[in-house]
């Protein structure tokens, strides 16, 4: 044990920076459980849409909805969430993919709807930047 304190105290910075590494880590693992959503990238999405009959919901502003979206997306901006629930209520046992531009609305918006007791939430891992970084189709 003494040798140990010995190393710590010769190379606090790696210490350190270790202890930080695993803090993260554990910080990291307990948001996703308490959040009650996964993130999944643009694959894994596309995969839930076709087989899963995955609805997709876009919570951006009405402006970059209609500069491209994902086809088929319902819309509902995330400042308006909380009050247009109830056209979400026929899907709260299907799969939801929520996405907004990169990702930090959606995270707000996939902890919302977890809240309100939808069953299965994802959120898209880099929005619709990583949406269209893979190619894969938008609407206008």
């Amino acid at each position: 044990m003494e040798k140990f304190f010995t190393f710590v105290m010769n190379h606090w910075v790696l210490s350190f920076a270790f202890v930080f590494l695993v803090v993260l880590l554990l910080v990291e693992t307990f948001k996703r459980r308490f959040l009650g959503f996964k993130e999944i990238d643009a694959p894994e999405a596309v995969r839930r849409m076709n087989h899963d009959d995955a609805v997709v919901l876009d919570v951006r502003e009405d402006q970059e909805f209609a500069e491209g979206h994902i086809v088929n997306a319902l819309h509902i901006p995330v400042g308006v969430l909380d009050k247009r629930l109830n056209e979400l209520e026929a899907h709260k046992d299907k799969p939801i993919i929520v996405y907004c531009r990169s990702g930090d609305r959606a995270a707000r918006a996939s902890a919302t709807l977890h809240k309100q007791g939808f069953t299965a939430v994802f959120k898209l891992n880099g929005g619709v930047l990583a949406w269209r970084a893979a190619n894969l189709p938008v609407q206008k």
